[in-house]
């Protein structure tokens, strides 16, 4: 499944946002979006109502033999979204926020 979060644009002196390195963390490491929508399926089945992003994060920095390079917190709330965008039945088990950056 694609990632639907927006590009910012490029420009002269442009910094990467967070949005940028999650991006680019997604196109290296596409099972990980995968892995939490696992272990998101499993916390449902198992009659969690309420599912948190760094919960999901350790536990796959946990099942990965080595952990994994670059999983940053930062990038879980881009998860939650496209979690949600994805699968729409699982909103209520996850709290977005307003978003205040691109």
């Amino acid at each position: 499944m694609p990632i639907s979060v927006a590009r910012p644009s490029c420009r002269a002196g442009y910094r990467p946002t967070i949005t940028d390195q999650f991006l680019a963390f997604h196109a290296a490491h596409p099972y990980v979006y995968r892995a939490l929508e696992e272990l998101t399926a499993e916390r449902l089945a198992a009659c969690a109502t309420r599912i948190g992003l760094k919960e999901l994060f350790e536990a796959l920095r946990r099942r990965l033999p080595q952990g994994l390079r670059g999983l940053n917190n930062n990038y879980t709330a881009l998860y939650a979204r496209q979690l949600v965008a994805d699968h729409p039945e699982w909103a209520s088990a996850f709290e977005l926020r307003r978003r205040r950056t691109p």
